[in-house]
């Protein structure tokens, strides 16, 4: 029986790859609320105005962590051993050390060695996290048929949103228990140690999911590339430059708008109530998952995937500053408004993302290469909520958020222009270029 046109083996497979999208939006969001209302606290000596900063820069440790385990794992393992034999292993790592945030010392008992083991920590987690991306990409893309590839991919993409969700609505229940000193005391704990029950839902799907059978074949034909990495770097250094330009401008994006927005409502600028927050940060995620839904059932039906990104890049670009005027106002439904089309947009442009890298690089180095061309971008798009927060002073709040943006906007539209187009509606039914 078939659903969408993909057996239960291909949804499996699909899940797999969706699942650690779910686990990596889940643990993204735990830091930044816990970071933009407690950590602060909890890390540092009481009245240190530096702590936004430094809680802030704490995601670009583990964005420039990612980059790193990108290349490891897909190079020693996603392209050697295979896309699901390695997912099995860095979910395990992703698990444990989000999970052993939460036995952490606080600043109180450890002083400045707490905030070290914080970075540790987190550079251990975006090290397995690094490897998500491209592993998972090829293993959904080198699954699916063709023609299905973009919407499937497109969900995939959502599972970020929905962990991001989950995620959100967690906290904002949390807070209807907890007061702001049991967070403090305690309940920040209890958050990060939720962190491996989406880890263990990844485990589980993973075991059911099959190695591709583009990689199968490749192993029958003893095509398996013997270096990856420097075979990617030798046929591809232009391909991977643009394509890292395009991946920095979408994840700065992403890291400055619904991955800051828990700082702009934190206390340190808003100062909304952890409730309002939640609530929020709901709406936002469950309108930018119908986004990334859309956006890959309209960008199927566009002559192109690199076209529909950059179509979708514009309109968000058009919108972006009456979306940061309202952005960043105190009053909540215009908070809902904002937020909701800001997340939306953005989801659309991220929807094509998955299949298009895919189907950009060799199936000798895929996982290597998608991974590291998507997570190399998260290094400077890891600062963006730093580069916000020191631009503040001089530029204040909204011309600093908006330029920041915008220019992240300005280089992912270059990084499409120079870029090569991969699938084309009006050439369907040529050869998949997935088997290259």
């Amino acid at each position: 029986m078939k659903f969408y046109g993909l057996n239960g083996q291909q949804w499996t497979n699909v899940i797999a790859a969706w699942s650690g999208w779910l686990m990596d939006g889940y643990v993204t969001i735990i830091y930044a609320l816990m970071a933009a209302y407690y950590l602060g606290s909890v890390f540092f000596p009481g009245n240190f105005g530096g702590s936004l900063l430094y809680l802030v820069l704490g995601l670009a440790v583990g964005a420039i962590a990612r980059s790193v385990g990108s290349l490891v794992f897909g190079n020693y393992l996603g392209d050697k051993v295979g896309r699901r034999n390695m997912l099995m292993i860095t979910v395990i790592g992703f698990s444990i050390f989000s999970f052993l945030i939460g036995l952490l010392p606080p600043y109180a008992t450890a002083g400045y060695f707490a905030l070290a083991a914080l970075y540790i920590l987190l550079f251990l987690v975006g090290l397995f996290a690094g490897a998500e991306y491209g592993g998972g990409t090829a293993l959904y893309a080198e699954t699916v048929p063709i023609e299905k590839r973009g919407p499937i991919g497109a969900f995939v993409q959502s599972g970020f949103g929905t962990g991001y969700f989950i995620a959100a609505g967690i906290f904002g229940l949390a807070s209807l228990y907890y007061s702001d000193a049991d967070f403090i005391n305690f309940a920040w704990r209890i958050m990060f140690f939720t962190t491996i029950i989406p880890g263990i839902i990844a485990l589980i799907s993973r075991l059911g999911a099959r190695e591709t059978p583009v990689f199968q074949e490749m192993v029958e034909k003893m095509q398996v590339e013997r270096s990856p990495v420097l075979k990617m770097l030798k046929e591809n250094p232009l391909p991977i430059l643009f394509a890292v330009f395009i991946t920095t401008g979408l994840l700065y994006i992403n890291s400055a708008t619904i991955g800051f927005y828990p700082f702009i409502m934190g206390p340190k600028i808003n100062n909304l109530s952890a409730v309002s927050s939640a609530k929020i940060l709901l709406l936002a995620n469950f309108v930018s998952l119908i986004g990334v839904w859309l956006g890959g059932i309209i960008a199927n039906r566009i002559p192109g995937r690199r076209l529909a990104m950059m179509i979708f890049s514009l309109v968000f670009l058009i919108a972006l500053y009456p979306l940061s005027v309202l952005g960043i106002g105190k009053d909540v439904d215009t908070l809902y408004f904002a937020y909701g089309v800001e997340s939306f947009l953005m989801a659309m442009i991220f929807s094509t993302l998955p299949s298009y890298l895919a189907e950009r690089f060799s199936k000798k180095y895929r996982s290597t290469s998608v991974g590291f061309t998507y997570n190399a971008g998260a290094i400077i798009g890891g600062f963006a909520g730093t580069f916000i927060v020191l631009s503040k002073s001089f530029l204040g709040l909204l011309n600093g958020w908006f330029i920041n943006i915008a220019i992240a906007n300005v280089l992912l539209i270059v990084g499409l222009a120079l870029s090569a187009e991969t699938w084309s509606k009006a050439k369907a039914g040529a050869r998949d270029i997935i088997q290259n």
